[in-house]
């Protein structure tokens, strides 16, 4: 068996133990799922008229349309926190140290968990779709529009679930590794999820224009509701490639200082 298929089955088997663990503690997954339910019933439901007015127009109905691409986002980012969750738990509770002493790939401790990850979010990701196609978000996007939309999510999964796993190895514990995600679950609202940028003070609009979450935002509500900016696509991939590349080389970095060979 050659190294790389070696790999591929170590990882196969890792992503099948995440995934168990996370059918047999189903909250950890609840909760990422209904946080950013809540928000968006909050904000299309209860705030929806009068935040409609400034943004997305006269009635509710039209706000949904803004509010729900800022909200998948943050559907996304939830789930950073079930991740740090996972890897801290390994990394503190010892299993670590008895999978080093089996003929496994190294590698394949880190990708199970990023694989089993990403399909946990997207599932929840996919759930908040739903929800906020209940309450009334319609898209003009056509097919391709939703290929790209579903491509830069994927991407945007990828590459905060790296960052989420170099959390998660960098925390002492699991506790604070429930903590560190936070800042990126909030930064959607410091973007553009909720109001446009243009409507915030000097300074914190300053932060919102420039901050990754902002122009991926525009671009998804871009292709599925309004028309598609290449500005903002082309550093919304500068941005996932990016925080991909670094969440991956921290990681390993963490990784291998904590559980050397």
């Amino acid at each position: 068996m050659s190294t790389f298929s070696h790999a591929a089955a170590d990882s196969a088997t890792m992503l099948r133990r995440n995934l168990r663990h996370a059918l047999r503690y189903p909250s950890l997954s609840v909760g990422m799922m209904m946080m950013p339910i809540l928000i968006m019933l909050l904000f299309a439901g209860v705030f929806g008229n009068a935040l409609g007015e400034g943004v997305g127009g006269p009635a509710e109905g039209d706000y949904i349309g803004y509010v729900a691409p800022g909200i998948i986002l943050m559907a996304i980012a939830s789930g950073c926190m079930t991740t740090s969750v996972s890897v801290s738990l390994d990394m503190t509770e010892g299993i670590v140290d008895r999978f080093r002493t089996m003929a496994i790939a190294r590698v394949s401790l880190l990708t199970g968990h990023v694989a089993g990850s990403m399909i946990q979010t997207l599932i929840s990701t996919a759930v908040v779709i739903g929800v906020a196609v209940a309450l009334g978000f319609r898209t003009h996007g056509g097919v391709l529009d939703w290929l790209a939309a579903i491509g830069l999510l994927v991407l945007l999964t990828f590459a905060l679930t790296w960052v989420a796993v170099a959390l998660g190895l960098l925390a002492k514990n699991p506790e604070g590794a429930s903590n560190s995600p936070l800042i990126i679950q909030f930064l959607p609202f410091l973007g553009s999820a909720i109001v446009p940028p243009e409507s915030m003070p000097g300074g914190v609009r300053w932060f919102a224009e420039y901050q990754p979450f902002t122009p991926i935002i525009e671009t998804v509500r871009g292709l599925l509701v309004t028309s598609p900016d290449g500005r903002d696509a082309a550093i919304s991939l500068a941005w996932c490639a990016g925080l991909a590349i670094g969440g991956y080389a921290y990681s390993k970095f963490l990784f291998n200082r904590k559980a050397p060979r």
